[in-house]
C-alpha cells in the first residue's frame, strides 16, 4: 500500500500545533468541499484532507503515526515492520467515513492496531466533523432555529439568544461519519456595531458646539434610540458607557455598550462664523 503523509497533504509541518493543524484544516476543507468545488478529483482531495485532519487533531492517533518515524515519503510503497499481520496480511474493517487502506491499517481492526493496541476487530470508527454556521448580528441577537447544510443533508440548529463569536455548539451522532458535529458560530462584520463578546461599540458623530457645551445627543442601541449627555469638554475618541445596552446573556442579563464620540470640525465657515471663532481663539 502506499503511504500518507498527512502533514504534507494539510501543509503543515511535523511540528504544528493544534490549532495550526485546525486552521490549515478549515482552509482545504472549504476550498475541496463537493458542493462547492466541482472541478476534477475535488472529492478525493476533500477525503484526502479529512482523513489526515482525523489522524492530527487526535493525540493518540497522532502519536501513533508518527511512530512511523519521518523517512517514508507520501505516495512511496509502504512496507509494514517486521510482526505485522500475523496472519498475514490484515482485516479489512468498515469505517463511518471513507478511509483509505493506509488509514484502516494504522488504526482498524488488524496490522498496526493490534500492535498500537488499537481497536477490536470490526469495530467501527465514528468520526467527528465540524462546520462554520455565519449569522448577523440581529440573528445572534434574537436566537432561532437556523438550516445548516452538511454534504447532502440539511440540519436545523436551535441558537440561543445572544450567543457570541466563536461560540461552539456539539450535535451529538450528526457528522457525516457518525460521530458528533462541533459547530462554530461566527457573526457577520457589522457596519454600525463592534462587537467584543456580549459588548458592543459604536461610533457617534457630535456636533463641535455639543462636545464643547455638552448636549444630549441621540444614539441607536440595540433596543431603539435613547439620548447621551455629552459632558461637556468631551474629546474626540472618548468613550461612554451605556450599561445594559449590550447583547444579551443566557443568565438573562445584558453587556455593554460603548459610545465612541467623533467630533466633527464644520469644513466651511460663513464671515460671521469665522469672526466668533476668531472671537473665541483671542479669548483662549
Amino acid at each position: 500500500m502506499k503511504y500518507k503523509d498527512y502533514y504534507k497533504i494539510l501543509g503543515v509541518s511535523r511540528d504544528a500545533k493544534t490549532d495550526e493543524i485546525k486552521k490549515a484544516y478549515r482552509k482545504l476543507a472549504k476550498q475541496y468541499h463537493p458542493d462547492i468545488n466541482k472541478e476534477a478529483g475535488a472529492e478525493e482531495k476533500y477525503k484526502e484532507i479529512n482523513e489526515a485532519y482525523e489522524v492530527l487533531k487526535d493525540p493518540e492517533k497522532r502519536q501513533k503515526y508518527d511512530t512511523l518515524g519521518m523517512n517514508w515519503q507520501g505516495g512511496q510503497d509502504f512496507t509494514p515492520p517486521p510482526g505485522w499481520g500475523s496472519s498475514g496480511g490484515y482485516q479489512h474493517v468498515e469505517f463511518g467515513g471513507d478511509f483509505s487502506d493506509f488509514f484502516q491499517t494504522l488504526f482498524g481492526g488488524g496490522g498496526f492496531g493490534d500492535i498500537f493496541g488499537g481497536g477490536r476487530s470490526g469495530q467501527p470508527v465514528r468520526r467527528d466533523s465540524e462546520a462554520d454556521l455565519t449569522m448577523t448580528l440581529e440573528e445572534a441577537v434574537k436566537g432561532g432555529t437556523f438550516s445548516l447544510k452538511i454534504g447532502k443533508r440539511t440540519l436545523s440548529v436551535n441558537i440561543p439568544k445572544g450567543i457570541t463569536e466563536g461560540t461552539k455548539l456539539t450535535l451529538k451522532g450528526k457528522s457525516d461519519g457518525g460521530g458528533d458535529l462541533h459547530i462554530t458560530i461566527h457573526i457577520e462584520p457589522n457596519g454600525q456595531y463592534e462587537v467584543d463578546g456580549y459588548d458592543l461599540t459604536r461610533e457617534v458623530k457630535v456636533p463641535v458646539y455639543d462636545a464643547v457645551l455638552g448636549r444630549d445627543v441621540p444614539v441607536n442601541t440595540l433596543t431603539g434610540e435613547v439620548a447621551v449627555k455629552m459632558p461637556p469638554g468631551i474629546q474626540d475618541g472618548q468613550k461612554l458607557r451605556l450599561r445594559g445596552k449590550g447583547m444579551p446573556k443566557r443568565d438573562g442579563t445584558f453587556g455593554d455598550m460603548f459610545v465612541r464620540v467623533r467630533v466633527e470640525i464644520p469644513r466651511h465657515l460663513n464671515a460671521k462664523q469665522k469672526e466668533l471663532w476668531e472671537e473665541l481663539s483671542r479669548l483662549g
